[in-house]
């Protein structure tokens, strides 16, 4: 499971989306979720983003923070990768170019370790 901690209001977070979608798309037939969660106080606006941005991934809502305390998420965005074990396995803050290919190759190695 991949989780992904936005806000629209965050460019980086707005970057990263299409490339998440792609990595969805990829790896859902192989047993692999990506959620998203938003972490705005008014979901209205994540809501009103995405219209234009759709994703096939579920977006949940975290407008209190109660989740993203949970996973210590200190930057915006914020990537978590948790092993069939529901161990943390993988945790990404922030967004650069080419991260997107980290989390592929994170996202394999734990593909690969179905049983």
């Amino acid at each position: 499971v991949m989780i992904n901690f936005w806000a629209s209001w965050c460019g980086p977070c707005r970057e990263e989306m299409p490339l998440l979608e792609q990595i969805h798309q990829r790896y859902e037939p192989l047993g692999f979720t990506l959620l998203g969660v938003n972490v705005e106080e008014n979901s209205s606006d994540a809501v009103n983003w995405l219209k234009d941005r759709p994703v096939s991934f579920p977006i949940l809502f975290d407008p209190d923070n109660g989740v993203s305390k949970l996973y210590d998420v200190v930057a915006m965005p914020s990537t978590v990768i948790v092993d069939r074990e529901g161990n943390v396995r993988f945790l990404h803050h922030g967004y650069q170019a080419g991260y997107e290919d980290q989390y592929q190759d994170q996202v394999r190695a734990l593909v690969r370790e179905r049983s």
